[in-house]
């Protein structure tokens, strides 16, 4: 431990010995006055001692090209200069944040002779700097009076100092103090300061002290000519006005005035835009220029000028048209889909031979999760272009496309040429998903704008609200997405060709787990394909089990389930054995990690209650079995259907009890009051999701009359077909989902209408294996 001292320090063999602050950043000179704050440990400690003890203390800067420890460091000898202050303590306080506030005041220049320890705190042998050139002559007389006269002028100047300097300054009789004030007082940089206080000769510290206030003078001199050029143009209240002006005087003085203009300039010229567009880019950049800085409409004008020179107005990728690259990319990316992947293939081969990619709109309809977007994905990759994705479900503000009038606040692009902008190219591919559930209110239609950007008639000049230019979307490939045709605006429709995406079959979902999902959940849980084996027989389980839908997203989610349960046990395993170990999911694992399957191979219902008929309905998830039950009871003849069932449904019930009561005679063996004695209830289950379509005619038709007859309906048939009033079987949509889901649920029979059997042809033979098909064309067909 560091040796204590006296007031005036120990004697030693050479100088005294005095404890050494560091105070970082700062310089004190002798004959001043200086509040410094010490917020670390060891100065701390230093400041406890000098409260006790009385002593004075070195303080020592940092020097300029070392970084000083953090706080709870200690300061090592070597970051600290040599030349230093002793100065005097004066007071010490301690503040409830930690730090001690100490008022010092410099006595004399000190230098370290030789470093005497560092525990608790830095002590050191010093010996006094004395002045050299003290002799009073007519050239230290010139320095004191040009000194005294500047420093005067400064603090005339300067805000940050009291107007009680200049006659202190003007009282000092030693140029020595008077070098010392000047340098202590004024704003200048730390190494300026600790030259001034290393240099021994009088005269040179007076030169370089004048100096620094001359310099300071300027600055201060500057200030106040642009504070004058820019008086008469603020107010109390305009301090951003006040910064901006003075930011422009400074790079004018700096010669740097307007290069934020030329700049944007530039760009613009290098964005190679058309004839309108170039107008109205040098007319809005005339604007720019007459515009103040601080100006709400300079901002806005800037924004305008930037987006026209971010736009690819003039960029193009190269497509890459290979049939053989195309089809590579599809089959890899894509299960099944034959029709729909030779559609495409088509579209690229005319384009291969016309050169262009023109034609329909290309618009993908089917259930979700079956692979519409990423069939988008993949054509972009095949085709070389760049692959934007806009959802336009639930928009209703026509804005949203067309982009807001830059009069509005807040005002941008629309979706479109958002996307161009992000693209880089005047030709991507962008796919436009759920194009289905696009709404309107009194913001405008999005279905109306959004005709101009996919009729190719059109889109050669679209002009969006913002922009206010045509910016040329003809080059750009459009693919739409949907869930349901017929909520497709007519208009949009016309534009487009559609081409459905059904559901997939379960050898198709083992296939496409097997292929696709399964090794990219592996690898995205950090599951090795040796570490977790997934046996045919538990994939099928998975399948048939744990979903039921037409896509594969609850098949993908499931086979999350199954890798997080498997890595979770591989984690639980010591270290050195993870590597080596593989799980395999057998068909009791995953009933334990997944729970017990919740969908049967057969969902048939087997209730041999007379009026209970399963239908076959498509809805936006794809086909579904649809139960209808009837009953009769004692009424009044009285009629009701219930079940959420919409307009249409309702009146496919009233067409089949009409007809089932013209025809009764015809029927037989049924009670004689049968529909004037008694009230008839239809109900479909599921109440609680709302139904509607002519599909259910025949069915409801053969619930009634299992009713009258008294006669369960099989319960291995499923049926679909609109009926009319004279008993015809009129053709219906959605046959091939409607199959499938009659071969999902274990149906063995299936009836259609006669006007469907050419849909038959499009559905795989697979699917229609075990499955008897029967072509129908009037009621009394399906009753036998």
């Amino acid at each position: 431990m560091a040796g204590r001292s006296r007031r005036s320090g120990s004697r030693g063999g050479n100088g005294r010995l005095l404890p050494v602050l560091p105070i970082g950043e700062h310089v004190v000179f002798p004959d001043s006055m200086a509040p410094l704050v010490v917020t670390r440990e060891q100065s701390r400690r230093l400041m406890e001692h000098v409260a006790e003890e009385d002593l004075h203390v070195v303080l020592l800067a940092a020097r300029d090209d070392v970084e000083l420890p953090d706080a709870d460091q200690p300061v090592g000898t070597d970051v600290l200069h040599e030349v230093g202050t002793e100065a005097v303590v004066h007071r010490v306080m301690s503040g409830d944040d930690g730090t001690v506030r100490v008022l010092v005041q410099g006595l004399r220049r000190v230098r370290i002779d030789r470093w005497a320890g560092d525990q608790p705190f830095l002590t050191a042998w010093v010996e006094v700097v004395p002045d050299s050139g003290t002799r009073r002559t007519r050239e230290v007389a010139a320095l004191v009076r040009e000194l005294t006269e500047a420093y005067t002028e400064v603090v005339e100047l300067a805000p940050y100092l009291p107007d009680e300097l200049v006659p202190v300054a003007r009282g000092l009789d030693a140029p020595a103090e008077l070098c010392h004030l000047v340098a202590s007082t004024l704003r200048t940089q730390l190494a300026d300061k600790q030259e001034l206080l290393e240099t021994v000769d009088l005269r040179q510290r007076l030169r370089g002290t004048l100096a620094l206030a001359t310099r300071e003078l300027e600055m201060l001199r500057l200030g106040s000519r642009i504070r004058n050029e820019v008086q008469t143009e603020i107010t109390g209240s305009q301090r951003e006005h006040y910064l901006r002006q003075w930011m422009r005087q400074i790079q004018e003085e700096l010669g740097e005035a307007d290069g934020g203009n030329d700049e944007l300039r530039r760009q613009l010229d290098a964005a190679a835009l058309p004839e309108l567009a170039r107008r109205a880019a040098d007319k809005e950049l005339r604007r720019l220029e007459r515009t103040p800085e601080h100006a709400a409409e300079h901002g806005v004008i800037r924004s305008y000028l930037e987006w026209l020179a971010e736009l690819p107005w003039a960029q193009e990728s190269t497509d890459d048209l290979d049939l053989d690259h195309a089809r590579g990319v599809l089959d890899r990316d894509h299960h099944g889909l034959d029709r729909v992947k030779e559609r495409i293939l088509d579209f690229l081969a005319v384009s291969q031979l016309t050169d262009t990619l023109g034609g329909p709109i290309i618009c993908f309809v089917g259930p979700p999760g079956v692979g519409k977007t990423s069939l988008g994905r993949s054509i972009a990759e095949a085709l070389g272009r760049s692959f934007q994705r806009i959802s336009v479900g639930g928009m209703r503000d026509e804005s949203e496309i067309r982009g807001h009038r830059r009069t509005y606040v807040g005002a941008m692009p629309g979706a479109i040429v958002r996307s161009m902008r992000d693209a880089g190219t005047r030709n991507p591919v962008v796919m436009i998903d759920e194009i289905d559930k696009m709404g309107a209110d009194w913001r405008g239609d999005p279905a109306s704008a959004m005709l101009e950007v996919l009729d190719p008639e059109q889109n050669a000049g679209f002009r969006d609200h913002y922009l206010d230019v045509p910016f040329d979307l003809s080059g750009t490939l459009f693919i739409c997405t949907a869930n349901r045709i017929d909520t497709i605006p007519a208009a949009l429709r016309d534009r487009m060709e559609v081409i459905p995406i059904e559901g997939y079959t379960e050898a198709d979902k083992l296939q496409i787990a097997r292929r696709h999902l399964l090794p990219r959940q592996r690898r995205a849980h950090g599951l090795r394909a040796s570490q977790l084996k997934l046996p045919a027989r538990s994939l099928r389980l998975l399948v048939d089990g744990y979903t039921r839908e037409p896509g594969v997203r609850e098949l993908d989610r499931q086979l999350a389930a199954t890798c997080r349960k498997a890595a979770r046990r591989i984690a639980e395993l010591p270290p050195t054995e993870r590597r080596s170990t593989v799980v395999e999911v057998g068909e009791d694992e995953l009933v334990e990690w997944l729970g017990p399957a919740r969908f049967l191979r057969d969902e048939r219902r087997e209730d041999a209650s007379p009026g209970i008929t399963a239908g076959l309905a498509v809805t936006a998830a794809g086909g579904d079995v649809l139960y209808v039950e009837a009953v009769a009871m004692p009424g009044s003849g009285r009629r009701q259907v219930t079940g959420q069932v919409g307009e249409v449904m309702q009146e496919s019930a009233e067409a089949a009890v009409s007809w089932l009561r013209s025809h009764a005679a015809l029927l037989g063996d049924g009670p004689d009051d049968f529909f004037s004695g008694s009230d008839l209830h239809v109900h479909v289950p599921a109440g609680a999701i709302p139904k509607d379509g002519p599909s259910a005619g025949i069915t409801i038709a053969t619930a009634l009359a299992s009713t009258y007859w008294d006669i369960p309906v099989r319960d291995d048939v499923a049926m679909t077909g609109e009926i009319t009033l004279t008993g015809q079987v009129l053709p219906v949509g959605g046959i091939r989902d409607k199959v499938l889901a009659a071969h999902r649920a274990g149906f063995r029979e299936v009836v259609l209408p006669h006007g469907n059997e050419p849909d038959l042809a499009e559905i795989p033979a697979r699917l229609l294996r075990g499955v008897t098909v029967h072509i129908v064309d009037h009621v009394e067909q399906v009753l036998r």
